[in-house]
């Protein structure tokens, strides 16, 4: 990932797709380039446990796929070292479960499509007319199906303050050099990216 300098990179702590232990996210971690953040991907997690994943794994951030609620959310920053931001995912339906995750207290959101049997990575776009009617006054970072044919047409649409690239970036389920390094160009080229 250095050679590209992405900036962020996610560690799966949820599900059975992608996952890697702590302790296999602080060794990858180690060798990442400074300026790439950390983002730790959880899903209805002890908030406990997602601390200690935080600070063995050296983590910026933390992405919440889960049913996380308001009480979590604040449990959670509690918990937490100073500086590490806290994103809620929504699997958009509805304009109001995006009003709904503001409420929950994190620092930004990450809209992604809705599936009512996974919590993200499902590959499939998320509805852009219902992100456009909820008139988000928050930072949010875009996912969901985003891969080198849509990217620029999606970020066009909906202006999110960044994308999450997952199965897009994937050939087989595993990671692709040429796809990854097809996307930062397309980002790259034109000037979203901050490295």
């Amino acid at each position: 990932m250095n050679e590209f300098k992405p900036d962020y990179v996610g560690f799966v702590f949820a599900g059975k797709k992608r996952r890697v232990t702590p302790l296999q996210a602080a060794a990858l971690a180690k060798k990442l380039d400074k300026s790439v953040m950390r983002v730790g991907v959880f899903a209805n997690e002890d908030v406990k446990r997602i601390d200690g994943t935080v600070r063995i794994a050296g983590l910026d951030a933390v992405q919440l796929h889960g049913d996380e609620t308001a009480a979590a959310v604040k449990a959670l920053r509690s918990l937490l070292p100073h500086g590490v931001r806290i994103w809620k995912a929504v699997r958009v339906c509805s304009s109001e479960s995006i009003q709904a995750a503001l409420k929950l207290g994190a620092d930004c959101l990450l809209l992604d499509s809705f599936s009512p049997a996974e919590y993200g990575g499902t590959g499939k776009m998320a509805d852009f007319g219902l992100i456009k009617k909820a008139k988000l006054s928050v930072p949010f970072f875009l996912a969901g199906g985003l891969n080198a044919g849509n990217i620029m047409d999606a970020i066009r649409e909906v202006s999110p303050l960044g994308v999450d690239i997952s199965s897009g970036i994937e050939t087989d389920g595993v990671k692709d050099r040429r796809k990854i390094k097809e996307i930062i160009e397309i980002l790259r080229n034109n000037n979203l990216l901050e490295h």
